[in-house]
């Protein structure tokens, strides 16, 4: 198979990406404690996978309030702050492109995760099911666990959310980020004001799509006007089947995907921004959108088209031939592939991911994944039995 097409340079705002590959988030939990604070092993990890032609952080709380899982890391303090900057300028070394995800997880928490034990917030006071969360249960150890009651923000405490993701993004900016992703997807904040199913409210950011648009909008000019619009992006991930493997996406189809996501996206060329994510349903055998989704969101967003949810080399290079994406992420085989993208180039063979290493726990399975160079270069200088083991 010719892969020539992913290794294109393209552009993605002011940015010249060295080909479409990009290593999307991906939530490990290795922070360090007490802080949430990023750390050295994080430093490498991202620096390992600098080939991607653009690389998005792993989902980073922009408030304590926003978190919702043991040991992720945050941008709104200064230590944080700090350890964002080492890992910036470490995939910058490489030549890499790299933005933070800024993430809110809204009710999809539980209250030993949040500030003084309260509540977690939402747009409405519904509770997150068929979903857990993880809290910690002693130093390094941990449990998954039902999400608490939410409380319903007051409208003030909407608006007071905006300022927040403002200052994250001054806080990213700081820390040397490119740019910033908002992550708009599988059942969290933005997501929760997005839907019919969790947004129940009667003020301006409540009742018909329009207004549950608005927090969405609001957002984007507030991290536009800190980066401007051509180094933001968003994430979305839109449902167009109810199964029982969709608790991963929270359970949030709407009744009319279709329309909610276009206009969603409307919204987003209207403001400029610099592309839009897709996240595809990515269990095994999970359907793909629709092929009039795909012409829909095209015909609608002028800017990048990134793409993520198990996709292969095929896939990407499908979507790419009839103009529907631009950038397609790889999410499991960049966890254990950190030279992914030469592995593809030259077709060469791909480690597998140890699942039990996905999230939390020491640099094992984390920064010890071998280059293929350091696989066979291993292979080659070990003893007989060793050699024919490793075939």
């Amino acid at each position: 198979m010719d892969n020539a097409a992913l290794f294109e340079t393209v552009g993605l705002g002011p940015y010249t990406l060295k080909n479409r590959i990009v290593m999307p988030p991906l939530t490990r939990s290795r922070s360090s404690q007490p802080g949430n604070v990023p750390n050295d092993w994080m430093v490498e990890y991202y620096a390992q996978r600098a080939g991607a032609g653009f690389m998005v952080t792993e989902g980073t709380q922009i408030e304590p309030r926003g978190q919702g899982y043991a040991w992720t890391p945050g941008i709104h303090s200064q230590a944080q702050i700090a350890g964002w900057q080492a890992v910036t300028a470490a995939v910058h070394a490489r030549g890499g492109v790299i933005f933070s995800q800024l993430w809110h997880v809204g009710r999809v928490s539980h209250r030993s995760l949040q500030p003084g034990g309260t509540a977690p917030i939402a747009p409405s006071a519904i509770r997150a099911d068929s979903v857990s969360v993880f809290v910690e249960t002693a130093p390094g150890e941990g449990m998954l666990t039902a999400p608490s009651e939410p409380e319903a923000l007051t409208t003030a405490g909407v608006e007071e959310l905006v300022e927040r993701y403002a200052q994250a993004a001054r806080n990213a900016l700081a820390a040397g980020f490119d740019g910033v992703e908002l992550h708009c997807a599988n059942g969290y904040l933005v997501n929760q004001f997005i839907s019919e199913h969790t947004n129940t409210r009667t003020d301006r950011y409540g009742g018909s799509l329009d207004n549950r648009l608005r927090f969405l909008e609001e957002i984007v000019d507030a991290v536009a006007g800190v980066f401007g619009a051509e180094r933001v992006g968003v994430r979305f991930s839109p449902l167009f089947e109810s199964t029982a493997e969709d608790r991963v996406y929270l359970g949030l189809v709407e009744s009319d995907p279709h329309t909610t996501y276009v206009t969603a996206i409307e919204r987003l060329e209207q403001a400029g921004v610099a592309y839009v994510s897709l996240a595809e349903a990515d269990w095994d055998n999970a359907p793909d959108l629709p092929e009039t989704f795909y012409r829909a969101v095209r015909e609608t967003f002028s800017g990048c088209l990134l793409y993520a949810g198990r996709y292969t080399p095929e896939k990407a290079l499908w979507m790419r031939e009839r103009g529907y994406g631009d950038l397609f992420a790889f999410g499991r085989p960049f966890i254990a592939n950190p030279d992914l993208p030469q592995r593809l180039y030259h077709g060469w063979p791909l480690n597998d991911v140890d699942p039990a290493t996905m999230y939390g726990g020491t640099d094992v399975g984390y920064i010890d994944y071998p280059t293929y160079a350091e696989a066979t270069r291993e292979a080659a200088t070990a003893p007989p039995a060793e050699v024919d083991a490793a075939r």
